[in-house]
């Protein structure tokens, strides 16, 4: 048994109803802190943010990654204010803002535009606390064709790792999403061996990459000691990504943080699309945890 858990379920009695209602049902105790969420990359980029928080709300999807330069407008250029209003209005609501989702990158051989990106980063670091957020996520991004990839992956790294010590001031994570040309986990634990920081970390993202070579439980070991509170995936019922197979994964790991609806489709009826979103995928949440039982 988790001793944490049963630590808990064994001091704290009654506050520890859900877990052995979880135990009642045949569920394992892993997976219980799983969450779902939503990125605004499409569902969600023309919302603004009153309108985002309530048509999250309405879905039951608590947890928002703000994608920068969508309609909710929540950027660097809001003065303390207006950070204020954006940080009260998730406060007063049942949605949890969970960070920023920037296009920053650090891939560049060019030394001013990979300081441009590093500043960008940390303004966003900044901002995301100042709303109420927990994390930014940065991008690796490309690898250039002149540059050894081995040169690329370590300035990639020790550009996260300045991020890194200038995030902690801010209490926020730095979440590496894997993508672009920088899809393959060992490159990307590579990036974490060389930032080592205990608040950077990889932002999975459901790439077809993850299922070449040994396949992806092989490719998920590679960043699992890495891995931060959110990753991302694209709708569960649509495409051949194996998000059974991932629910496990992340189940056996008792993975605590958000996995976030990175959509792509283009439904009529964003709200309830949403809401369908996350019966099926807690619906392969609650599978796994049985099988774990």
């Amino acid at each position: 048994m988790n001793t944490r858990r049963h630590f808990l379920t064994t001091l704290l009695g009654t506050s520890a109803t859900g877990f052995l209602a979880a135990q009642e049902a045949g569920l394992s105790y892993k997976g219980e802190n799983i969450q779902f969420g939503l990125v605004t990359y499409m569902w969600g980029a023309e919302w603004d943010l009153p309108t985002l928080i309530t048509n999250c709300e309405a879905a039951d999807v608590l947890g928002v990654e703000l994608r920068v330069q969508h309609a909710h407008k929540v950027e660097p250029a809001l003065n303390a204010e207006q950070r204020k209003e954006v940080r009260l209005r998730f406060e007063n609501s049942s949605v949890k803002v969970l960070g920023m989702g920037t296009n920053a990158m650090f891939h560049s051989p060019d030394a001013a535009e990979l300081q441009k990106n590093i500043a960008s980063a940390k303004e966003y670091i900044k901002l995301s606390h100042d709303i109420g957020g927990s994390g930014v996520k940065v991008k690796p991004n490309n690898l250039p064709k002149d540059v050894p990839v081995e040169k690329t992956l370590e300035q990639i790294g020790k550009a996260l790792a300045e991020l890194g010590d200038y995030a902690l001031g801010f209490g926020q994570e730095i979440r590496l999403e894997v993508h672009g040309d920088v899809c393959d986990l060992g490159q990307n634990k590579t990036i974490m061996e060389v930032a080592a920081r205990d608040n950077v970390r990889v932002c999975w993202n459901s790439n077809p990459d993850d299922l070449k070579g040994e396949g992806i439980e092989a490719n998920f070991a590679k960043v699992l000691p890495y891995l931060g509170k959110t990753a991302h995936i694209r709708e569960v019922n649509q495409g051949s990504y194996p998000y059974d197979k991932l629910t496990q994964l992340l189940v056996e790991a008792d993975y605590e943080g958000w996995v976030l609806l990175e959509a792509r489709g283009k439904p009529v009826d964003l709200v309830s699309a949403l809401a369908e979103q996350k019966k099926l995928f807690m619906s392969l949440v609650t599978a796994a945890r049985k099988a774990a039982a």
